[in-house]
């Protein structure tokens, strides 16, 4: 496989002591193998915990890797924000910090970057509960007809783009969970094709899941019919 001309890759984080330390360092032995140049982000999504030690850690015995700080905490969406928007690099990628992806799977979507400007995984099976499961499969049907996306997994936390994208699209809003929705969204809208890849989903081994959270839904729905009727 030719290895890519340049690579940026970043981390939401919000209280991940425990998984962001194993998510970095095994992102930074993939990106040696796939990238000539590379940087890693991690954002700070105002953690509570000991993250901003570990990712300070990182940062200070790897040159590779940048940090960007919220406080307070402004949300997935925000996260991913910073992320998208501080990449320097033709070829943007992005997962989790919580160790349910494992990063090597990123070879599997370079090939098709010739291609498709957008390559997004989606989860074989997801390593949760059913209830998740099935609200998951609830919104995405939602979401699929509001935007006619047809796609497998909107949510799913691994998601490469090329730099393009970003540069056309009209500036991403949502500061919630609704911001995979609307990448996908404006990206479809405005002529890109989108390749799908299936990737394999593994138990959390520290840390809690956010995006259960009762407000963060109730976010989200305000967040899609706001957006849907901007996109109509």
């Amino acid at each position: 496989m030719q290895k890519l001309s340049e690579l940026s890759v970043f981390f939401p984080a919000y209280n991940e002591e425990s998984n962001l330390y194993e998510a970095v360092t095994s992102a930074d032995k993939v990106c040696q193998e796939v990238a000539l140049k590379y940087e890693i982000i991690i954002v700070n999504d105002g953690s509570k915990d000991k993250t901003a030690e570990v990712a300070s850690q990182l940062a200070s015995s790897n040159p590779h890797v940048k940090i960007i700080t919220h406080y307070p905490n402004k949300g997935y969406g925000g996260a991913l924000k910073s992320g998208i928007y501080a990449a320097q690099y033709q070829t943007i990628a992005f997962t989790d910090s919580d160790g349910q992806f494992d990063f090597q799977q990123i070879q599997r979507f370079i090939p098709y970057l010739d291609t498709y400007k957008m390559v997004v995984g989606y989860r074989v099976k997801r390593a949760e509960g059913m209830a998740r499961y099935l609200n998951a499969k609830a919104w995405g049907f939602l979401v699929n007809i509001l935007f006619s996306l047809d796609i497998k997994d909107v949510d799913c936390a691994f998601k490469v783009f090329n730099k393009e994208i970003i540069n056309t699209i009209p500036h991403l809003e949502s500061d919630g969970a609704l911001i995979s929705t609307e990448l996908l969204a404006k990206t479809r809208k405005n002529g890109f094709q989108i390749k799908q890849i299936a990737v394999s989903h593994y138990p959390r081994t520290g840390g809690n899941p956010t995006g259960a959270n009762i407000k963060v839904i109730v976010k989200a729905f305000l967040e899609l019919f706001k957006l849907w009727r901007k996109l109509k």
